[in-house]
């Protein structure tokens, strides 16, 4: 680093290398916690529910891609005046717009990538059970079978949530500012019921 940078560059320079660091232990942390968790619950599961759990999966995929990019499309002037009219979750809105780059980062890599890499060994593992219920004579067809709908289904939704998070920006970040701001909430109530 030269010394010629001035100080605000150099901190945002820190800053950036923390957050890449941060983001990059805790994808692994969350990645590897959800793929075992997965992969123990759909072992003991049936075929139905091994289904169910993909699916959840790939839709988690999806709303979070939708919020991504709902996040980096809505403008940012709707929210102060809900602000000013003190509408829950505006406040928390307007956090997540200044910060869309972060969210974006959040919720379109590292949980999009963590969806579709469970999803993946989800897929693995139903494969694998119809393979012991039922015989093929290429049991690759299986594996490619599972492959390809979990590729259509995120492909194709992720496809169709990003038209919908375009058209609904404003909305959505609205809906998600209100769900931070119930959430934030949370502990104040506890306090309350207790005093």
């Amino acid at each position: 680093m030269s010394k010629s940078d001035p100080a605000s560059q150099r901190k945002e320079r820190n800053k950036t290398i923390r957050w890449v660091v941060t983001i990059f232990l805790v994808t692994i942390l969350i990645s590897g916690t959800i793929s075992f968790v997965s992969d123990e619950i759909m072992a003991s599961s049936s075929m139905p529910v091994a289904f169910l759990i993909l699916f959840a999966i790939v839709l988690i995929g999806i709303v979070f891609d939708v919020i991504g990019v709902a996040v980096t499309s809505a403008n940012e002037k709707p929210f102060h005046s809900m602000a000013a009219r003190k509408v829950p979750g505006s406040i928390q809105a307007i956090r997540l717009l200044r910060n869309a780059e972060r969210v974006s980062s959040i919720c379109n890599d590292v949980i999009g990538d963590i969806c579709g890499v469970v999803s993946g060994s989800a897929s693995a593992t139903i494969a694998a059970q119809i393979l012991q219920n039922f015989s093929f004579t290429f049991p690759q067809v299986a594996t490619l079978l599972m492959s390809a709908l979990v590729a259509g289904l995120t492909v194709g939704g992720k496809a169709m949530g990003k038209t919908f998070a375009i058209n609904s920006c404003t909305e959505i970040v609205s809906f998600v500012g209100k769900i931070i701001f119930v959430f934030s909430n949370i502990p104040h109530l506890f306090k309350r019921n207790n005093s």
